[in-house]
């Protein structure tokens, strides 16, 4: 019996991605960029919507082809169910209802942080896949959490951000230097060429394993305002600098939740996930621990950290063979919590086994 394929999709934001796997072998990856965002500041949600209407056709046409399969060899259809934007996922969600109705096969939906997370034991993000229990720091955009991975559908949720999320944190400091959308990759950039330790900005203080990244958002803003007061061109002439030191100090705010938690739990098997998981100086971090603390560190390749459909269809595909498939009045939804995903599936399983 060969093995299933399945076809991922994936538009929870302003890319609109899909993918072909096979076991846990990629065949494909195709991504459409909505670069319309930049000159806003940020994603606009209709105008990203729009955007996918246009793109996801094309994009799994691209994505089967490349494959070299034909459309009547899928085995089942993912698709992100959610979290993000409303408008992008409500065109993601209706494609893969139709195309599921018309090839007359399963539908799996697929939540996008437990993908991030997955998107380890695809076979080629990793030299060797994270070993049961983990804990993964997921980190982007719009999230920034410590999760306990104790098995593909058990995960717990032990930290996350009170406010901002790491990413948002990036973006919104770059508006400060005048940097361009998305800020987080020009900011590492500038970074490699500057001091580090030229300037301090506030970490907080919250108990156990939660974030926050509201304050050095403030701590920047207030800096850059009382600076620019005395030299009109502080930012321009100090860049690098500050560039790097903003990354340091959110490195750092990461790592120490990171490496507590690891010590409370005691796990030595550690992975990241999610955009800022790209971040060289996270990176570099999570390396330098492997030695220090012992860690087992997991770092996917670069495609898999962005939002991608090859993480939606490596989850589609341990769901597929698990029999875990949605019915047509699926919807999509802005927020689908990681844990209650978790808890309904248990519950699943158990009627299932009435």
């Amino acid at each position: 019996m060969s093995e299933s394929i399945i076809l991922g999709i994936e538009s929870s934001c302003d890319d609109t991605s899909a993918a072909i796997i096979q076991g846990n072998k990629i065949l494909s990856n195709v991504a459409a960029n909505q670069e319309i965002h930049n000159e806003y500041g940020g994603v606009v949600p209709e105008l990203a919507s729009r955007a996918h209407q246009q793109n996801i056709i094309p994009v799994v046409e691209k994505s089967v082809s490349k494959a070299n399969i034909q459309q009547n060899g899928i085995s089942a259809i993912g698709f992100t169910r959610g979290p993000g934007l409303l408008g992008s996922l409500l065109v993601g969600t209706s494609f893969a209802k139709s195309l599921s109705m018309s090839l007359n096969v399963p539908l799996i939906e697929v939540n996008h942080l437990q993908a991030h997370i997955l998107a380890h034991f695809i076979e080629d993000a990793n030299p060797m896949p994270p070993k049961f229990p983990f804990l993964c720091l997921t980190v982007s955009g719009g999230h920034t959490m410590i999760v306990l991975v104790k098995d593909y559908f058990k995960m717990e949720i032990i930290g996350k951000t009170t406010d901002d999320a790491a990413g948002e944190a990036f973006d919104k400091i770059g508006k400060i230097f005048n940097l361009d959308y998305p800020a987080g990759p020009i900011i590492d950039k500038l970074a490699k060429e500057g001091n580090e330790n030229s300037y301090k900005f506030n970490k907080p203080k919250l108990e156990f394993y939660n974030y926050s990244f509201s304050g050095i958002k403030t701590s920047v803003l207030y800096f850059v305002q009382k600076e620019l007061k005395k030299n009109p061109n502080f930012i321009k002439e100090n860049l690098n600098n500050l560039c790097a030191s903003v990354q340091k100090c959110i490195v750092e705010i990461l790592m120490e939740k990171l490496e507590k938690a690891a010590k409370d739990f005691g796990i030595h098997e550690i992975a990241i996930a999610g955009g800022v998981s790209a971040n060289s100086a996270l990176r570099n971090a999570m390396k330098a621990n492997t030695e220090q603390l012992g860690w087992n560190v997991y770092i996917p390749k670069f495609e898999y950290t962005t939002d991608n459909a090859a993480m939606i269809a490596m989850v589609a595909q341990l769901k597929y063979e698990r029999g875990e498939f949605s019915n047509l009045s699926v919807s999509a939804t802005a927020r689908y919590d990681l844990e209650e995903d978790f808890e309904k599936c248990e519950l699943r399983n158990l009627n299932d086994e009435k």
